[in-house]
């Protein structure tokens, strides 16, 4: 500690003194020039004249603080944590609060510890909450059941800051008692809370806060965000792949108290990370936010909200992880540096990220041995029949519940594609139960073929949507022998694959491989007549339950509105058609 205020006094040389820079101060919230200087990865003090071993005069360029991600599913990237912070680190994020809720449904507490071992070796915090839904809802069957005895055995560690995002609000709201449980086990410790609740209004909304949930990353209006703000919530506003919320919410930004606003990216495929929260912070200043209250949002607010007193800000006694940047428009950073060591340059790693003695997982896809029969709904009649069919709204995680046709042959109920109604099945792949559930879907225009993925939120079991039933068995099948994954399928043929062998969520490849298959996937799935730009994203959603408005399990069709299961052949007005 002597060191540090004599390196603070000027009595000391420091590590490392930035010189001449435009200190961007989220703390006071103003531009002021000074050094910057650095003593054990920490900053020592900011001034003027400070003398280092070694200094670097940024001339004038802007310094701010490093960015933070209030909440990412590191296993939506399909990637080890190793590639993600390699593609990340270079666009100034180098803090991530992490929910491994994917994997643990996959594998519980095996999947917890996997990531947090991957994660060690990296140059950049990264700190966990504990997924507080495993499963999200008793309504799907996942591969493991987290109760608050599970989680307790970890919420101590000075690596978990609390309990992630609580979807089952209904749960909160009914008093369940595993429920009550967990929310208890954070607040005994003292320890955060994060809230999942789209659409929750009034004094429902007000009992599920008053619950302890203290964050929300579900706003889709500015209305919804300003009443969670009004009730003390921090607003996670999100740009995720499927979820882009950024848009819509930037009035808040522009007329709001900013301070608890919080830059998140929930689900992320790789294309979307080279610009990460860097990139959030540029879109909202070129829509007229303050860029000082953007960097704000991006690195103190967060910090300050999960309780991370040494990160967020420039000043004496804060973590010296740092941006310099040449303008505070396109918020590209020349350099980034962590704990007073540039990691990145030029937008480019410049250090070597050695790799993690992660321990291994096991084969996670295992179903009871299916045949396409298992892909039959039977029904009465010929001719056209009507469904209720889950209908995807593009770029959103909500789904109308609309009233289709299809076909009824031969006593089954088939895809009709001139409605674009096509069947959709997910396969139970934890437990071999043989849960199938089955419905139908609008909005993916395939005109032949099928898709399929073991990515499947929450539960991550094997979702098939095609044009046929022997089409939809090829991509299981071929999901079962690559231990999970994506595929699409045409005629037979598997014609495009990207293997995700680890808890079928992610891949033991780089990035570049996995980003060049997803490219590929789309692209076929494309070839078959799917208009949507990411069609694997939006089915991956297809099966949470916990978001509006219908949705799919292996259980069956689930309708959020009534919280129960439907039958899909429930009839409707005509002028419901679409």
């Amino acid at each position: 500690m002597s060191n540090i205020i004599n390196v603070a006094r000027g009595l000391e040389k420091a590590d490392l003194v930035i010189k001449n820079a435009n200190i961007v101060n989220v703390l006071s919230e103003e531009i002021h020039k000074g050094d910057i200087a650095i003593c054990d990865g920490v900053i020592a003090g900011i001034g003027e004249n400070y003398f280092g071993e070694k200094e670097i005069d940024v001339n004038g360029a802007y310094v701010t603080p490093s960015f933070i991600d209030g909440h990412v599913h590191l296993e939506s990237t399909m990637m080890l944590p190793k590639e993600f912070a390699k593609t990340v680190l270079p666009a100034g994020t180098t803090t991530v609060i992490i929910d491994p809720h994917e994997i643990s449904n996959v594998l519980g507490l095996h999947g917890i510890s996997f990531m947090h071992e991957a994660v060690k070796n990296l140059p950049m915090n990264v700190y966990t909450m504990l997924p507080s839904c495993v499963p999200a809802t008793p309504f799907e069957t996942s591969g493991f059941d987290l109760n608050s005895y599970d989680l307790s055995l970890l919420i101590d560690k000075p690596w978990v800051l609390g309990i992630a995002e609580m979807m089952n609000f209904p749960g909160v709201l009914n008093l369940d008692k595993n429920v009550m449980a967990k929310l208890e086990l954070a607040k005994s410790r003292g320890k955060r809370i994060d809230g999942h609740a789209p659409y929750l209004s009034g004094k429902d909304l007000c009992g599920y806060i008053a619950s302890g949930v203290k964050s929300d990353h579900e706003c889709t209006t500015p209305e919804e965000a300003i009443e969670k703000l009004r009730l003390g919530v921090y607003v996670m506003i999100r740009e995720g792949t499927a979820a882009k919320d950024l848009d819509a919410l930037i009035p808040v930004l522009k007329s709001s108290n900013t301070r608890k606003c919080i830059f998140v990216t929930d689900d992320r495929h790789p294309a979307d990370l080279k610009e990460h929260i860097n990139g959030m912070v540029r879109r909202v200043v070129e829509a007229g936010v303050d860029p000082i209250k953007a960097v704000q949002v991006a690195s103190l607010n967060t910090a300050e909200y999960f309780g991370l007193k040494d990160l967020g800000a420039i000043a004496p006694g804060y973590k010296a992880d740092l941006l310099i940047l040449p303008d505070l428009k396109s918020f590209k950073p020349d350099v980034v540096l962590k704990d007073g060591h540039v990691v990145a340059q030029g937008g480019k790693l410049a250090v070597e990220i050695a790799d993690s003695d992660a321990i291994s997982t096991r084969n996670s896809v295992n179903v009871r041995w299916i045949t396409m029969d298992d892909f039959k709904i039977q029904a009465e009649g010929d001719g056209l029949k009507k469904v209720r069919a889950l209908e995807v709204i593009p770029h959103q995680l909500i789904t109308k519940s609309v009233i289709s046709e299809v076909k009824v042959v031969d006593g089954n109920a088939v895809s009709n594609v001139d409605t674009d109604t096509l069947k959709i099945c997910v396969i139970e792949r934890h437990r071999a139960t043989g849960n199938i559930g089955k419905g139908f879907v609008k909005g993916f225009d395939l005109k032949c073929g099928a898709i399929a993925s073991t990515v499947a939120h929450d539960s991550h079991n094997m979702i098939v949507i095609g044009t046929n039933d022997a089409d939809m068995y090829t991509a299981a099948v071929a999901l079962i022998k690559c231990q999970g994954g994506k595929v699409v399928v045409k005629d037979g043929e598997v014609i495009s694959k990207l293997p995700l062998p680890i808890a079928g969520l992610m891949s033991d490849r780089e990035f570049d491989f996995v980003v060049e298959k997803c490219d590929e996937l789309n692209k076929a799935a494309h070839s078959i007549g799917c208009k949507l730009e990411d069609p694997f994203m939006t089915m991956g959603f297809l099966s949470l339950p916990v978001i509006p408005e219908l949705k799919i399990t292996d259980k069956g069709v689930f309708d959020t509105n009534k919280f129960d299961f439907i039958d899909i052949f429930e009839s409707e007005p005509s002028s419901l058609l679409r």
